[in-house]
């Protein structure tokens, strides 16, 4: 008996729940119907905004630029193309393409293409419940800095004093670095020091899951009303900042380090790994959330189209972001090597008065100028003469500054942070700085919730009747359970969290998708449902891509991010006080357990789902099975016919 199609527009009697039902083999009364009343976008923009602002997040501004930087700069770029062409853009299409047939959340879609992979939907619901958490604390941390801009001079641009002494916690690595880690986050040495909760980040939280409340509390019809503010934002933000960091010396200097192609690292398998990582979690594949969107279009919209034009968007928005990091932190280190060189010259100059050197030692560049010296030409002098004349003498490399502190929070709170104070108006372009961030964040929260409420509401009647219930009740959860990332030792945990809660559920969730998808449900009849849907079938590539590339692919990157995760014990940064440094500290076993069981209660619903579906295909009576699992019955016991809900009727099966 052949497989169901997708169900098509002109049928209208019935909604999912009662397919799914059919599917399933459960009985439900005859000629029963409800209408569909699922909601809709009231224009193209909308959806695109929505789309957009969920995979457009702080990982395009924090994590691409590290990567491109330490991966081979312009040789990163050609790669994260190609990965994005193989495997970003096709995953994305298939679930654009279910979410929009089906139009249902991540539950009823997995469910209607295969009941026994039900439960990968429910995965979907946990880990973006899991995202929400830690997710909002960044946005609170966010909060915390807006906050802190409004006022002259910004108070961490110079290090506090205890009487006439200057606090040596802040003295012993810089003013940015003291305010995230002592007035900020007031956190402790370890994971294991608890500590006590911090009263402003409780606020801020507070705040933060209030301004996610009133965005969803009617759904997509009030989280599309920000999202004209909060996706158009952050790119007004990018573009002034650009403008203002190619206008600061040493900016070319930060894009040239940034983009210098280095071909070798082709032939790295890491890199491979890092791209295809990054290329999937920017994407935002796995989460629901693309497909609970994507629920709300017609059938008829163009999600081929869709799925090219919001990569590449999230492509670009990356590059875009690159080139502002680093050509602000290339200001930045500029100003230290400059500060740097202009310090040993001076030392230099004492040493020479004093007869500790001769003449022949001395540079041949005027080291008692008080114009700056150009690095390079510093660099050449000291790598010859540098370590002979004084070992108190350094150094002054302009890449090795530009590596300090450039991924994720380390590039947001401290180091484009202290680079913001150097510029003229510092509190304007801080404030500006961390509202971009803020909406950013704001975005993705609504698309992660999305991925939580319509999936249950779809699935659930009872909520679906109270869904603004629901999302007030799912806000005040998560701020409940965000006070775990408030305690001094919460950033630990949204390290953690962040790390470990997601990584491998998502890719699992993934490869099942795929799988469902190009085997279960079979390839070909996926693109003869596109083709119904859209009026012209997807090129045959996809058949492969889906079948073969992709699902290899995911399985390979699965293998190696659980052989990592278990083979070598995995730890976090934390901060030391006494000595003013971080240090990578190993998981206390308490710590690993927690770990653990966020992965496997992530993953839960799918053997459940599993089991569930199979010992109901056990209590079946006999005659369904004869009747073939996709069969129904008419109103005059005609046996076995199988509705084609592409064409809106029912043919006889010989």
């Amino acid at each position: 008996m052949e497989k169901q199609p997708l169900p098509a527009d002109d049928d209208k009697t019935e909604t999912l729940e009662s397919e799914v039902d059919a599917l399933t083999g459960e009985e439900r009364p005859q000629c029963s119907s409800e209408p569909a009343a699922r909601a809709g976008w009231n224009s193209k923009i909308e959806y695109f905004l929505a789309q957009v602002g969920f995979s457009v997040g702080l990982g395009n501004v924090w994590r691409f630029p590290y990567l491109c930087h330490q991966n081979g700069g312009g040789a990163f770029l050609l790669l994260y193309v190609l990965l994005l062409l193989v495997l970003g853009i096709p995953l994305f299409f298939l679930e654009l393409a279910a979410g929009q047939a089906i139009r249902q959340g991540s539950i009823g879609v997995w469910k209607y293409i295969s009941p026994k992979l039900a439960g990968i939907g429910y995965s979907s619901c946990v880990v973006c419940f899991f995202v929400a958490l830690y997710y909002n604390v960044i946005l609170a941390w966010s909060l915390f800095y807006l906050g802190n801009s409004f006022q002259y001079p910004l108070p961490w641009e110079q290090c506090p004093k205890q009487g006439n002494i200057t606090v040596k916690e802040c003295e012993r690595s810089s003013p940015t670095s003291y305010f995230w880690f002592r007035k900020a986050l007031d956190t402790t040495d370890s994971i294991d020091e608890v500590g006590s909760f911090n009263t402003n980040m409780i606020c801020c939280l507070l705040a933060a899951w209030t301004i996610v409340c009133l965005g969803m509390f009617k759904g997509i019809k009030s989280s599309v009303k920000v999202m004209y503010f909060s996706s158009i934002f952050p790119y007004v933000v990018l573009i002034c900042f650009l403008v203002r960091g190619l206008m600061l010396e040493g900016a070319m200097d930060g894009i040239i380090y940034m983009f210098y192609p280095k071909l070798e690292i082709w032939a790295d398998l890491q890199v491979w790994l890092q791209a295809a990582t990054q290329v999937f979690f920017a994407l935002g594949l796995g989460f629901g959330s693309i497909i609970a969107y994507s629920s709300y279009n017609p059938k008829n919209n163009n999600c081929h189209r869709d799925a090219f034009t919001v990569s590449f968007i999230n492509f670009l928005t990356s590059v875009l972001a690159s080139l502002v990091v680093f050509a602000v932190l290339g200001f930045h280190a500029k100003v230290k090597v400059d500060a740097c060189i202009a310090g040993n010259l001076k030392q230099l100059s004492e040493l020479y008065q004093h007869g500790f050197i001769d003449q022949t030692q001395m540079p041949t560049f005027n080291s008692s100028d008080s114009s700056p010296v150009a690095p390079e030409v510093y660099s050449s002098w000291f790598k010859e003469y540098g370590s002979k004349v004084s070992a108190y003498l350094t150094d002054c490399d302009l890449e090795k500054e530009m590596q300090k502190g450039v991924k994720g929070t380390g590039l947001a709170f401290i180091a484009f942070t202290e680079a913001m104070s150097r510029l003229p108006g510092s509190p304007f372009w801080s404030a500006l700085f961390f509202l971009m961030l803020l909406n950013l964040g704001l975005s993705t929260m609504f698309g992660t919730m999305e991925g939580i409420l319509a999936p249950l509401t779809d699935r659930f009647k009872t909520l679906a009747k109270n869904k603004t219930k629901l999302t007030i009740f799912s806000c005040i959860i998560g701020f409940v359970i965000g006070l775990l990332f408030t305690q001094r030792c919460g950033n630990y945990f949204v390290t953690m969290f962040d790390d470990y809660s997601a990584t491998l559920p998502l890719i699992i969730v993934v490869v099942f998708e795929c799988f469902s998808v190009s085997w279960l449900y079979g390839a070909d009849r996926f693109l003869d449902d596109i083709e119904v849907m859209l009026g012209w079938r997807p090129p045959i590539i996809y058949k492969y891509l889906w079948k073969y590339i992709c699902l290899l692919a995911m399985v390979g990157l699965l293998a190696v991010t659980t052989i990592r995760t278990f083979i070598k014990r995995p730890t976090y940064t934390a901060w030391n006080q006494e000595t003013a440094s971080n240090s990578d500290l190993p998981y206390p076993d308490w710590a690993l357990a927690v770990l653990a069981l966020l992965i496997l209660f992530a993953m839960m619903p799918v053997p459940v789902g599993l089991i569930h579906s199979f010992l109901q295909d056990r209590k079946k009576p006999s005659r369904d099975t004869e009747a073939g699992q996709y069969s129904i019955v008419n109103t005059d016991e005609t046996p076995m016919t199988e509705l084609d809900f592409r064409n809106g009727v029912a043919t006889s099966m010989s």
